[in-house]
């Protein structure tokens, strides 16, 4: 059987991901399955460290323990939902990968790029996206339009602005370093003309 395609999406809190998401999963499922999941969580242990990451106080993990949580949940993740479902050729769209942990934990705070890639390297191995697509928009835009979401999973969004142009700084830095897998997307726009920025891209790669 042939392997399916994986394909993330990533960018800054606000940025539209889980909305895209969905809009992209209706125009694949004629092509065949596709899995919709996310990070951190997409399997049921990796929902579980989910919650101690995306609630409470801001400092309550320090960044190094955080990304070793990360890392927990990302390997039970690939584990029990993504390479399962690629060896049955599904489309695999996961909502945040690696590039976040690379963005939030890595420049937002500061955890050793050195332990970030050797994690990368042995818990993620050569489950790589195809395709990532990284929603790019104004920080302050961002921050406005989760805020106004008002999901409860405020944790990350609390950081403080510094923190989140960090992390836009970096996103756009891996789009850059990595132009083969790495799609940039302004998503500073209507929902309908980001959703056609993102079929033009994925259409592209499917071709």
């Amino acid at each position: 059987m042939r392997r399916g395609l994986f394909i993330s999406l990533e960018g800054g809190e606000g940025a539209g991901k889980s909305t895209q998401l969905k809009r992209l999963a209706d125009r694949l499922k004629p092509r065949g399955e596709v899995v919709v999941t996310r990070e951190p969580g997409g399997s049921p242990g990796a929902e579980a460290i989910r919650a101690l990451l995306v609630t409470g106080a801001v400092d309550r993990w320090s960044p190094i323990s955080e990304t070793l949580l990360m890392y927990a949940a990302r390997r039970d993740h690939i584990e029990r939902t993504i390479e399962p479902a690629l060896a049955r050729g599904a489309i695999v769209l996961c909502d945040r990968f690696f590039d976040s942990t690379r963005a939030y934990q890595g420049a937002g705070g500061s955890a050793p790029a050195a332990l970030i890639a050797a994690l990368e390297r042995d818990v993620v191995g050569d489950v790589r996206p195809d395709l990532t697509l990284i929603l790019d928009m104004p920080v302050e835009t961002g921050l406005a339009r989760a805020a106004a979401r008002g999901e409860g999973e405020a944790r990350f969004e609390a950081k403080g602005l510094a923190f989140h142009q960090r992390l836009r700084a970096a996103f756009l830095a891996i789009a850059e370093a990595e132009p083969a897998r790495c799609v940039l997307i302004d998503a500073d726009a209507g929902i309908d003309e980001v959703e056609a920025r993102i079929w033009r891209a994925v259409e592209a790669r499917l071709a």
